[in-house]
């Protein structure tokens, strides 16, 4: 393979982590500092994402900020942060359009994705208040992400937290936690495989059902199993793929799945293999039938060796995608030297699927002062590839294949309302109504929107103007889209592909304005009833006016009846924008939405503190509060400030929310909070309220 040469004598290793272990290579992890990573200052409420060993703790003493828990220990009712870390929106289905060019491939290779969020211990249950975040919103051409961590210092097992479980989720991909038993150059202890795979006196693996309860208490769909700790022997082996079996067993009812990474092989030993092979088949599948969902191969694949394990895929009754051969491009993301041809080769059949190792280099590779817009330009060059237009078809040569290029996009939008104010889920300052109602960046990836899948596709006989997800304007959240550059003769952005049912009071809805520097600009909505005829080639659009917007002018809510065009369903829905007078364009695209009718949710109860405690000269405060009837998309929390205006301070799917650093102002008694419900449409309920005295 093309991939960069191991190191000798030191055997590669596939390294979930915390601090330092960010690096495939990195020192061997011995526990204390070097295991825990950062240390956050103490707060005895924050929640953070959960993480626990087997059974059996390490000697010693955790470092600060890590807190040891045993699994097997774990229940819901003691877990005093399970409403914190509950995902709340279920996974949506997709479809697989018409793919957006001639190179991309229906059916065949998908793309899985192990991201480090943070580490182990380091992972907010419900955002932070920093927009310096890895914010992934590529949904379209995952299957799977794999909530990537452990460490022997902190935990083996972590389970995501539900903002980026929501957030997948909104977009149609499952997301699945790690269990990581280390090798025992990392800390890792053959005690802790051991536990995992205990059997109880009637020779069942009681920890093989409490990760299915985890997983279906928190709302989140499976575990990647990871098991890397060497020293083992076949009748562990033997233990371990019963283990795989009773937790795949356990999680059918829920709808789990469970993906193993190539590792230990039926001899009990570690012994990567780069391929799917009679060594590590059993934990895939053996005579009985399924054992994982799917395999994560090793880094060492070679062309044959993938060629091989597609082969022995089909013998067994599995799909070769079922198989995600590793991609590390954790070092240099886009410039990674990878044999494409060895796994989706131009002009054939895919071989296998894929699988990124830390794809948040898209962040993290960027220098200190980077921006919101930094990050996603350079996600949506990793993603879209090089010409930012996934209607371009790839190439066939060395460099880096675009998932874009490879495989189909997918899309959720098949059921009215659907609304969505190009919210990324991390910003610079929080806007409702076009206004800043807080300047404190923020993320929480659990109030991101669905956003348009294929960035960015234009279509113009003129020059193409740019396309962005931008920061420095918003209607609601923290970003908006933004178009800008020439646009003297019409250029059609496609925006989403869609099997939206429309009838006659069907309306789309576009909240958009100019910044101070473009000329006047005339919009249209483009609105395909019809499949594009050909990958690559356009919907057949009909263009319905929404009006010119004119310099000066602020965010403005413009409303389209699709009148003739329906009854019938929407396949594809766009804008047509067209720059009058010569000038440069300079568009923004506040919310698009489309709908029959207008819906206000009712409101929530019962809002009351269950916590607070004193942090850094500031209060911290754990809140509740009863669901509200009805459908719900979020809630949104503000401080109703002594001179009336609101401040935002929060926002997530569940009915429990953190707030840390409340100051008193002026001389109030007390400090007023609120929380309202959010629809679809993003209309707002009205408030549940209490008081909290200084």
């Amino acid at each position: 393979m093309t991939h960069r040469p191991l190191p000798v004598p030191r055997r590669r290793v596939l390294l979930a982590g915390a601090g330092a272990a960010a690096a495939l290579f990195g020192p061997p992890v011995t526990g204390g500092a070097a295991a825990a990573g950062r240390h956050r200052t103490a707060d005895p409420l924050q929640p953070y994402a959960s993480y626990w060993f087997p059974d059996a703790l390490p000697e010693g003493t955790p470092d600060d900020g890590v807190v040891w828990r045993s699994l097997a220990a774990w229940t819901p009712g003691a877990d005093r942060d399970l409403p914190f870390n509950t995902a709340t929106v279920p996974l949506a289905e997709r479809f697989t359009p018409v793919p957006a060019n001639t190179s991309a491939r229906a059916g065949q290779a998908r793309i899985s994705a192990l991201v480090a969020f943070d580490h182990t211990a380091g992972n907010p249950s419900q955002g932070s208040a920093t927009a310096d975040t890895y914010a992934p919103t590529h949904w379209a051409y995952l299957d799977e992400l794999v909530f990537w961590g452990g460490s022997s210092g902190e935990g083996l097992i972590l389970a995501p937290n539900a903002p980026v479980v929501d957030a997948a989720h909104r977009n149609g991909v499952p997301v699945l936690g790690t269990v990581f038993l280390p090798p025992a150059a990392y800390g890792g202890q053959l005690r802790w495989t051991r536990d995992l795979v205990r059997k109880n006196a009637a020779g069942r693996f009681p920890l093989a059902a409490k990760l299915a309860q985890v997983a279906a208490a928190y709302g989140f769909d499976g575990w990647f199993v990871n098991a890397e700790t060497g020293g083992g022997d076949a009748a562990l082996a033997a233990d371990m793929q019963g283990f795989l079996r009773a937790l795949r067993a356990a999680g059918a009812r829920h709808g789990l799945r469970l993906t193993w990474y190539d590792a230990m092989n039926r001899t009990g030993q570690v012994g990567w293999q780069g391929a799917l092979n009679d060594l590590n088949r059993p934990f895939l599948q053996d005579a009985a039938g399924p054992v994982a969902d799917s395999m994560f191969v090793d880094f060492r694949w070679t062309a044959r060796s993938l060629a091989d394990s597609g082969r022995l895929a089909g013998q067994l009754g599995r799909s070769r995608y079922a198989l995600w051969a590793g991609v590390d491009v954790e070092s240099a993301g886009w410039d990674t030297r990878t044999d494409w041809e060895a796994i989706v080769p131009a002009g054939r059949d895919h071989v296998v699927s894929y699988g990124f190792y830390r794809p948040e280099w898209t962040l993290t590779h960027l220098p200190e002062g980077r921006t919101p817009g930094d990050f996603h330009a350079a996600d949506d060059r990793f993603w879209s590839g090089e010409a930012l237009d996934p209607t371009v078809p790839g190439g066939a040569g060395d460099g880096w294949r675009a998932p874009a290029a490879v495989v189909a996009d997918r899309s959720v939008l098949t059921a009215l309302p659907f609304a969505t104010t190009f919210n990324t889920g991390h910003g610079l300052r929080w806007y409702e109504d076009g206004r800043a109602v807080s300047d404190a960046p923020w993320s929480h990836l659990g109030l991101q929107d669905v956003l348009p899948p294929r960035r960015w596709a234009v279509r113009t006989a003129g020059a193409r103007p740019e396309v962005s997800l931008d920061f420095a304007a918003a209607w609601r959240g923290g970003s908006s889209l933004l178009v800008r550059g020439a646009a003297d003769v019409p250029a059609t952005l496609e925006l989403f592909p869609a099997r939206l049912p429309a009838g006659a009071g069907t309306v789309v809805g576009l909240t958009h304005r100019l910044d101070p520097s473009s000329g006047p600009v005339t919009v249209e909505v483009a609105v395909a009833l019809r499949d594009a005829p050909a990958p690559g080639e356009p919907a057949p659009y009909a263009f319905l006016p929404a009006g010119t917007l004119e310099p000066g002018g602020g965010w403005r809510t413009d409303t389209v009846r699709l009148g003739p065009l329906v009854p019938g369903t929407v396949r594809a829905l766009g804008v047509r924008l067209t720059g009058r007078g010569g000038g440069a364009v300079a568009w923004r695209l506040g919310a698009l939405a489309v709908h029959e009718r207008a819906g206000v949710p009712a409101a929530p109860a019962g809002l009351r503190v269950t916590g607070r405690a004193p942090v850094d000269g500031a209060l911290a405060l754990r809140l509740r509060w009863e669901r509200a009837a009805g459908p719900v998309r979020h809630y949104e929390l503000h401080r109703q400030l002594p001179d009336g205006t609101r401040q935002f301070l929060g926002g997530t799917g569940g009915t429990a929310y953190y707030v840390r650093g409340l100051r008193r102002a002026a001389d109030e008694v007390a400090a007023r909070l609120e929380v309202r419900a959010v629809h679809e449409l993003f209309t707002v309920s009205a408030p549940a309220r209490t008081d909290v005295p200084w």
